[in-house]
């Protein structure tokens, strides 16, 4: 598979990495005798820092976390070319750095660096194929749809949701729930109603089903019913269904607690966006829930995607501006939204 990008891919090559992977072969077998033996319980220890990473990202946001990634890949690659394992132990080794590639796109895609957050996810993908790992491929798939979407590059955001969808045999709830909650995205920038609504459902049905015996794996931990609720919330903002919007992101919030500041200030301005919107505007409740963004983006965490929606609130608000209240939220916003 071809790992080497210059420029954003856009249209169909966009989605030409994603068909490559779909029908890619993994190799027979990925044993080294390069070096001194590596034991599985050292692989364990690499995931654990791995899983550090992650929700060390929920709080600290990408600006502070990209860093870390990479120089914790780099020890992964390291041991990759210079140790000998097993098959079965090589294999854990290109899914650690596969899900570590995963994670330093995201990490890039919301910090606002497009080509960087591609480049990790197509070495992502064949890291995934080397590990045999359909689950961990998928989800880079769906990955690359949410960044499609926020590209324009909305028919080849559903076409990435739903090759993720196809290529995943569904043995965990979890991980099926993130793929049906991608495609719901892409299908409501689509602006295809019907389409986000049932694969929403979908989404929200798989929360009752029973958990695989092996366990899910340990990077679908943030998907749950309140993550489930707010990317809901965000289709029916996408759909301009400002009740529904507002009645899924409430929920968000509600179940969240505290545990994602990132994500909270996402959800605070997309509901203060369903106030501004609505057709009878509540100006106070919506500048109320972006003073809450603003201060979380400001003092708390770094988030280029999250900063988007609030220029976004900013732009709903433009036809109030005269207003006292408005006026002193733009100069509260003016420098966050600047960066």
């Amino acid at each position: 598979m071809h790992r080497r990008m210059l420029l954003t891919l856009l249209g169909s090559a966009l989605t030409a990495p994603a068909h490559e992977w779909l029908i890619a072969q993994p190799p027979q077998d990925i044993a080294s005798t390069a070096g001194r033996p590596l034991s599985g319980e050292v692989v364990d220890h690499l995931d654990a820092v791995t899983a550090s990473l992650r929700r060390m990202d929920d709080h600290l946001g990408s600006g502070q976390t990209l860093g870390l990634v990479r120089q914790h890949l780099g020890t992964v690659v390291g041991v990759l070319r210079e140790r000998s394992y097993t098959d079965t132990v090589g294999r854990r080794l290109h899914a650690t750095a596969g899900e570590l590639l995963r994670l330093a796109g995201w990490l890039s895609f919301d910090d606002g660096h497009q080509t960087q957050a591609q480049r990790f996810w197509l070495a992502a993908l064949y890291q995934a194929n080397a590990a045999g790992d359909r689950g961990l491929g998928a989800n880079i798939l769906g990955f690359m749809s949410c960044q499609a979407k926020d590209l324009g590059q909305l028919r080849q955001a559903v076409t990435l949701a739903e090759t993720a969808r196809a290529s995943y045999p569904a043995t965990s709830p979890k991980v099926a729930a993130i793929l049906d909650l991608r495609a719901a995205e892409a299908y409501a920038n689509n602006r295809s109603v019907t389409d986000t609504r049932r694969a929403l459902d979908n989404a929200f049905g798989r929360f009752t089903d029973s958990r695989p015996e092996h366990g899910d794996p340990d990077w679908s931990y943030w998907v749950n019913e309140a993550q489930a609720h707010a990317q809901a919330g965000y289709c029916f903002v996408k759909l301009e269904d400002w009740p529904r919007a507002r009645d899924h992101l409430r929920a968000a919030l509600r179940l969240q607690g505290n545990e994602y500041t990132r994500e909270g200030a996402l959800r605070n301005a997309l509901l203060a966006t369903t106030y501004v919107r609505q057709e009878q505007p509540e100006l106070d409740k919506a500048l109320a829930l972006g003073d809450q963004a603003v201060q979380t983006l400001t003092g708390q965490v770094n988030s280029a995607r999250c900063v988007k929606h609030v220029r976004n609130l900013v732009g709903a608000l433009t036809p109030y501006r005269r207003t006292p209240a408005v006026r002193r939220f733009y100069q509260e916003a003016k420098d966050l939204i600047a960066t």
